[in-house]
């Protein structure tokens, strides 16, 4: 008997709600959260580290692989890309470079690449980064090629003259906030062994697990949705207007993201009180600290602002379009034949590969959504290298 359509839509609606849960108690948060931070610290880092390099007298060996990696240290998706290059090329930098930077850039931002390293997998984010460096300087090479570069303008030529350092402590904290995102998602023994057992004195009322089960959440899981929705306000108020100044609202969503990520970090046993205390909580707990100490003793008042401005941009930017695109993929999930998936891309052929590359080409996803997408083929059958291949050529 066909489900009618009320029917369809509830179970679309429940389809994309426990896919949203299912995210929201993930440990994703640990490589999620640390990137935003990071991508927002980048502001921090002066464009002119990168530029300089990819002026059109700068050696190629030097310039290519510096715009490869530009938009790693510049942290720009496909929506900042397009100005920036449009900049940089009219001032006089090397076409192929620009290309380069233009293909590379949000396909290699810390942001896409962290995501698809815990959603999917690091095997295939190292593959993302080597295949994006490689087709995208080659991309640049052709492109240098077959268009003649335009002659820049010797006023501009400045700008690829500028240089421009960071402070030592801008380099630590730099370090630090990677080791958090290193330290949140690596999987090896000497972070995921338990150094510590504890049982709650604590026994959850009936009703209370029962719901937990009906929503496939543990206690961990259920106070990390919890915290997110208390962060949500708190950081409105404290990070909308943070340019004007630090307020306590500011003190205490940092406080709550904190208390969030060392929330993340242990390890539980479903439906039970007990916790495991791995290396991972020492880890974040002691390089926490670390980045407090060094942040409050080295960062000024106007470069701690604009870092946390920024990050909580990338988040109002981002962060609601990936929730909305985990949901959509959590309800095409329900409704998607697990063995349409099998018989379009579950062998490695020419015609499964040409079809991942048209629904890439005409399927345009903001920036973070095409991991979630990617995830979902995975877990309907999809062979993993031609899922990531199917929502990679969108460059986020």
């Amino acid at each position: 008997m066909e489900p009618s359509l009320g029917e369809l839509i509830v179970d679309l609606l429940r389809g994309g709600w426990m896919g949203l849960l299912d995210y929201l108690a993930a440990h994703v948060l640990l490589c999620l959260v640390p990137a935003f931070f990071i991508a927002g610290f980048l502001t921090l880092v002066p464009q002119e580290t990168i530029t300089r390099y990819l002026g059109p007298k700068t050696p190629k060996w030097i310039s290519y692989p510096a715009a490869a990696i530009g938009g790693f240290v510049l942290a720009v998706c496909s929506c900042t890309i397009l100005p920036l290059f449009a900049g940089i090329w009219k001032r006089g930098a090397g076409l192929g470079p620009a290309i380069t930077f233009l293909f590379v850039g949000p396909a290699v931002n810390i942001l896409a690449i962290s995501y698809t390293g815990a959603a999917i997998g690091m095997d295939i984010a190292i593959a993302r980064i080597v295949l994006a460096i490689t087709f995208g300087i080659a991309i640049g090479l052709v492109m240098a090629t077959l268009f003649r570069q335009p002659k820049a303008d010797p006023a501009n030529a400045a700008m690829f003259e500028k240089t421009a350092t960071m402070r030592p402590a801008l380099w630590a904290l730099f370090g630090l906030l990677l080791a958090v995102l290193i330290a949140g998602t690596l999987q090896i023994d000497l972070l995921t062994g338990t150094l510590l057992t504890l049982n709650l004195p604590i026994e959850l009322p009936a009703g209370v697990q029962s719901v937990l089960d009906a929503m496939n959440l543990t206690l961990q899981g259920a106070v990390l949705i919890i915290l997110l929705v208390v962060i949500a306000p708190v950081a409105w108020k404290g990070l909308n207007n943070v340019l004007s100044g630090l307020n306590r609202w500011t003190w205490a969503a940092l406080a709550l993201v904190a208390v969030t990520l060392l929330i993340a970090a242990p390890t539980t046993e479903s439906g039970s009180l007990v916790i495991h205390v791995t290396g991972r909580f020492v880890a974040e707990l002691a390089l926490l600290g670390a980045i407090a100490y060094v942040a409050a003793n080295s960062l000024t008042r106007d470069e701690l602002t604009d870092w946390l401005w920024e990050t909580w941009r990338f988040v109002k930017q981002i962060f609601p379009l990936l929730l909305v695109g985990v949901f959509v993929a959590g309800m095409a999930r329900t409704i998607i034949p697990e063995d349409w998936i099998r018989a379009l891309a579950g062998e490695n052929t020419i015609l499964a590969n040409l079809l991942a590359v048209f629904f890439g080409v005409f399927m345009y996803f903001p920036t973070l959504v095409e991991v979630p997408i990617a995830r979902m083929f995975l877990d309907l059958g999809c062979i993993a290298g031609r899922c990531w291949r199917t929502c990679w050529p969108t460059r986020n």
